[in-house]
């Protein structure tokens, strides 16, 4: 029974345990990013992170430190010289555990280890944090910068309307040169079409003049007649 004994054993002895984590802890240093179980991940994070900050000193002491539980140079060269100038603002939470789902074969969860700095994707995604919203009161200043943000948005709303009836002036400028042309083509077409009316109503002129003393010719006989009846009756 585990009573008040937070160390995970692994299934493991303590020198077998030890060996297993200098190992994952080498693969992690050289590699950047490993592929493990959960509980190992675990373990293994409590176990390199104290020697990451370690490596921020970077003293003869604490390179034989580090070499004690490493056990492998070219780590420890890895660590000192490329890792610990990249880490070296960071105050702690060196290690990323990225969980991928439960193994085939007996169901374990497995996840991926790996070191924060060196993770390029999850870097670009960051953003710059949002300022908290406060509830506070508005004064004379909230009262002049509100009516600065009405004013500069009224300025910017009035410029393309200010803008729009040029434009349309613009467009109407050559309709209107155009008109005087119309009319005169209008006129010419009347002034073409004038003569052709006088040329009909001349024959018609013509034939009344001709029919009119016809009509009248009787006429002039009754009245000569007439005079010559006249003398017979005063005789």
């Amino acid at each position: 029974m585990r009573h008040n004994n937070k160390i995970n054993h692994l299934g493991r002895t303590h020198s077998h345990r030890d060996a297993l984590l200098s190992n994952m802890a080498v693969s992690l240093l050289t590699h950047k990013r490993i592929f493990t179980t959960l509980a190992k991940a675990k373990e293994l994070r409590k176990y390199v992170e104290p020697l990451i900050t370690k490596s921020k000193d970077d003293t003869t002491h604490s390179r034989r430190v580090v070499f004690q539980n490493l056990r492998d140079k070219y780590a420890v060269t890895e660590l000192f010289q490329e890792i610990s100038q990249k880490i070296g603002n960071r105050p702690g939470g060196y290690t990323r555990i990225i969980k991928t789902g439960n193994r085939l074969g007996d169901n374990a969860s497995m996840c991926f280890i790996e070191l924060v700095d060196y993770n390029e994707l999850m870097l670009k995604d960051k953003k710059a944090p949002a300022k908290a919203k406060t509830r506070r009161s508005r004064g004379k200043s909230g009262a002049a910068t509100t009516t600065a943000a009405t004013t500069s948005a009224a300025a910017k709303t009035d410029a393309p309307k200010a803008k729009a009836p040029a434009k349309k002036a613009a467009a109407v400028e050559p309709v209107v040169e155009e008109l005087p042309a119309v009319e005169k083509t209008a006129k010419a077409e009347v002034a073409e079409v004038e003569p052709v009316v006088e040329t009909q109503e001349a024959p018609m002129e013509q034939i009344t003049e001709v029919e009119t003393p016809v009509k009248d010719t009787p006429k002039a006989e009754e009245t000569s007649e007439a005079e010559s009846s006249e003398p017979d009756e005063t005789k």
